[in-house]
């Protein structure tokens, strides 16, 4: 049974192979640029690609807005759909469907 340890163990009796592995060891776990931090890292910068993306994306429907926003007709189209104002002369009748009732809760 001792000569099978010895046969597993004689490589590390080696200097060479000794400092291979514990250096290779400290690289791995503990130095400051160690694999786990480079992945915790990677992780992060994915994260935030992710999060650019979407802010890319929010700001080309808010140019949108902006611009349907900037005229005359789009700031009343906005106040009568969204607020349900009128003008003095004319009645408005809001007509809801149950399929629109059941897609505002889904948004709430």
């Amino acid at each position: 049974m001792a000569k099978k340890q010895s046969k597993y163990l004689k490589p590390f009796k080696n200097i060479f192979v000794l400092i291979l592995v514990v250096f290779a060891v400290w690289m791995f776990f503990f130095d400051a640029n160690s694999w786990l931090i480079h992945n915790e890292l990677n992780s992060d910068i994915e994260e935030l690609e992710a999060e650019k993306e979407f802010y890319k994306n929010e700001i080309i429907k808010d140019r949108k807005a902006i611009k349907e926003l900037s005229t005359e007709e789009g700031v009343e189209k906005l106040a009568r759909e969204k607020y349900y104002m009128k003008k003095d002369n004319e009645e408005i009748f809001i007509i809801e469907y149950q399929d629109s009732l059941a897609k505002a809760k889904k948004n709430e």
